[in-house]
């Protein structure tokens, strides 16, 4: 029986990863639903309200950035092999390192299979995002109802519960709520202002494809830990390739290393004023995990879940109260007040 189970879950996963993301959205939108509740707007209406504004914010970037992002994105895959033919010409260091290495050749190689890939794979990409399309849409429809029943749900995890355990589950539910919507809020946000800061940077050391550059920087500064430093790796090594290694390279390098202590000390402990309360081996293992198992989507849930798991385990560590309070005793033996 249990096999048939276990079967028939992996046999419809996919459709599960759709409800857990769809899930895991509604509880990261929740906060900003609460706080119209808060000051006075019914809940059907403040849930229809940040849905308006999440699609109209998401559409203002597409149509911002779209356009340009697309058109610079084919300028790097065109480009590039270009940028990397003149590098002897402008590197000494480069000439020696292609002398000793072969590594103009090698570079040469990889970006003459860009154009190719990005011809050969139109299809694929195309049937691609039709399926993120219908997952997109998927996703956002099933968010939308839990986002809109949010309240009743929470009521009814706390029912399923013993009733000397459900104050105890009312507080497991609050921490999920809360830590979830927290980082998730929190973490875009810090992410849109590392892609922001990284494209200003860009644009005044006169770097090519400062976008799509930009745009890697902002998604990769999801990732906790090691994620600013791959974004800051890509943007140095497409730097020097294009425009050299001083001052541009260098410039940009140093331009994301300072803002990234900036964003350790500053912005973050004001954006994320719940902290997750983890150590750093365990944020990196749980991203590793999340992403292994379901990309950047994973990588972003692992680490709230993660500290809710660690919240959860020391509210079950908490001894519940006694089922019965004791009763006072009384002294028999004791005469009437004043008697001696």
């Amino acid at each position: 029986m249990v096999v048939i189970a276990l079967a028939a879950v992996w046999a419809v996963r996919g459709i599960l990863v759709l409800v857990l993301v769809a899930l895991f959205a509604a509880v990261s939108l929740d906060p900003a639903v609460r706080w119209l509740v808060r000051h006075h707007v019914r809940r059907p209406y403040a849930v229809v309200i940040i849905l308006v504004a999440t699609l109209a914010l998401i559409g203002v970037l597409l149509a911002g950035i779209g356009p340009p992002l697309v058109r610079q994105a084919g300028q790097l895959s065109t480009d590039l092999p270009g940028y990397i033919d003149d590098l002897d010409e402008r590197s000494r260091a480069f000439r020696e390192l292609s002398a000793r290495y072969g590594l103009g050749d090698r570079l040469n190689e990889l970006a003459a299979t860009v154009p190719e890939k990005v011809g050969t794979s139109l299809l694929s990409l195309f049937r691609t995002f039709l399926g993120v399309l219908a997952a997109a849409l998927t996703v956002l429809v099933l968010a939308l109802y839990f986002l809109a029943d949010m309240p009743r749900l929470r009521r009814r995890v706390q029912l399923l519960a013993p009733d000397r355990h459900r104050e105890r589950t009312r507080r497991i539910v609050d921490v999920v709520v809360d830590k979830v919507g927290s980082y998730m809020i929190g973490n875009l946000l810090i992410s849109l202002i590392a892609g922001v800061v990284a494209y200003v940077g860009l644009l005044v050391l006169d770097i090519p494809f400062a976008l799509p550059l930009a745009l890697i920087v902002a998604v990769t500064d999801l990732i906790p830990l090691v994620g600013a430093t791959l974004g800051t790796a890509v943007c140095g090594i497409v730097a020097a390739i294009a425009a050299g290694l001083w001052p541009a390279a260098v410039g940009i390098v140093v331009w994301l290393l300072i803002y990234q202590q900036i964003e350790n000390y500053v912005i973050v402990p004001k954006v994320m004023k719940q902290s997750l309360d983890m150590p750093a081996l365990e944020v990196l293992l749980a991203s590793l995990l999340g992403a292994g198992l379901l990309g950047l989507v994973g990588a972003l849930m692992a680490i709230p879940l993660a500290a809710t798991f660690r919240a959860i385990r020391a509210e079950l560590r908490t001894p519940l109260p006694p089922e019965h309070p004791p009763v006072a005793a009384h002294d028999s033996e004791a005469g009437p007040a004043g008697t001696h």
